[in-house]
């Protein structure tokens, strides 16, 4: 049976004393000597992705900080938003997060017991909640979210067994892309490691010592003339930087009709200009803009593997580029050719190759398969969400 929907706002939803709309503390409520090394997190506008949170800048408070900060904790199923910068970003409160407490310039929801937060959060991420989120919001020099723009925010909402069958879809789809991610970082991990016992703990004495440029060859990036560019697909992929970079492999994003220099397929690809040091490889023969460089070993293209995880081991010193330049990091031809380095004897670089390749294979494979369940998600998410596509309940 095919329910109705009806349009009403975000503020229908949040209209008793279950559910409400909560900003963080402010100002001397929490201070920078109530943080510890470890505790109840705080939640701030970097913390915010894409429907989840990231992990890896948190700041921490111990219990008792918490306790008085109660009425700013999050419940699992609580959608948080940051008020400032990235305003059309959420994240979906899981239930390990429950607990955790919102920190200034967030804005948490929490909606009524008829509603599925989780369906909501979806209908967040369609182009155009985001688009109205973005456009909507008010600020001088960046966009600043405020309750009384969320409270307008049009909402579209059919039953509540139609809601939970299409956030059950959805998240189906994100639950497998997650887990395939995992696994890929699992098994570059399994390869790094074994990249650091050989040719970093066990380094033989006898090998040689040289520069990058006697073992890889490299191409410098250029960028071809703006006209060119395109996102129909027109050309050839070109990358640009960070900003096309992927896990692994970069995303079509910029197509070139006159490219000027080449990366080949599995070449590593790293971004040469701010930030420097950011990592990649070539899924296919591409144009590489001034902001990238190809590279590939010397003696045989074939050992990619050897090439990706030792430009990887070499990081830290490629990325001391980024303090240089008068407004950008950046890292040149020469700066490049003349890191030094530990060469190993081909028989090992051979035997890594032949260890490392088939985990390699492995992780390409499982992206592809990340980038059609995302693509389907991404298709299915505003006909879902519309009701374009329905759900037999």
């Amino acid at each position: 049976m095919m329910s109705e929907w009806k349009e009403i706002t975000l503020n229908d939803l949040l209209e008793d004393n279950s559910a409400e709309l909560q900003t963080g503390p402010f100002g001397t409520m929490l201070n920078a000597s109530e943080y510890v090394s470890d505790g109840i997190p705080v939640l701030a506008v970097q913390d915010i992705g894409d429907n989840k949170l990231h992990y890896h800048k948190m700041v921490f408070v111990d219990e008792i900080t918490a306790d008085r900060l109660s009425k700013y904790r999050v419940k699992e199923n609580d959608i948080i938003f940051g008020r400032k910068g990235s305003v059309e970003r959420r994240a979906l409160i899981k239930e390990h997060e429950d607990g955790w407490l919102i920190g200034s310039d967030c804005i948490r929801l929490r909606f009524l017991k008829n509603v599925d937060s989780t369906f909501i959060s979806y209908q967040f991420g369609t182009s155009f909640y985001r688009d109205w989120i973005f456009q909507n919001s008010v600020g001088a020099t960046m966009p600043s979210l405020n309750q009384s723009v969320l409270k307008a925010l049009p909402i579209r909402l059919t039953s509540l067994p139609e809601q939970r069958a299409i956030a059950s879809i959805l998240s189906s789809l994100d639950d497998k892309i997650d887990l395939l991610h995992r696994q890929n970082q699992t098994l570059e991990k399994m390869a790094e490691t074994l990249f650091r016992q050989w040719f970093v703990e066990e380094a033989k004495e006898d090998w040689e010592r040289g520069r990058f440029i006697n073992e890889f060859d490299f191409t410098m990036g250029a960028s071809p003339p703006g006209e060119s560019y395109n996102e129909e697909g027109i050309g050839m992929p070109m990358y640009q930087g960070n900003a096309d970079f992927g896990f692994r492999f970069p995303m079509n994003r910029v197509f070139t009709t006159d490219p000027k220099r080449f990366a080949k397929k599995f070449d590593t690809l790293i971004s040469v200009r701010a930030p420097v040091g950011e990592q990649n490889m070539a899924n296919e023969e591409c144009c590489i803009g001034r902001g990238v460089a190809a590279i590939r070993y010397k003696a045989n293209i074939s050992f990619y593997s050897y090439t990706f995880y030792k430009v990887k081991s070499l990081m830290s010193d490629i990325k001391q580029f980024n303090e240089t330049g008068t407004v950008f990091g950046s890292i040149s031809k020469t700066d490049l050719e003349n890191i030094e380095i530990i060469i190993p004897d081909l028989e090992s670089i051979k035997r890594f190759q032949s260890i490392a390749k088939p985990i390699d294979e492995k992780i390409m494979g499982t992206t592809i398969q990340i980038r059609t369940l995302t693509a389907l998600r991404d298709t299915l998410l505003p006909k879902l969400i519309s009701g374009e596509v329905r759900v037999e309940i």
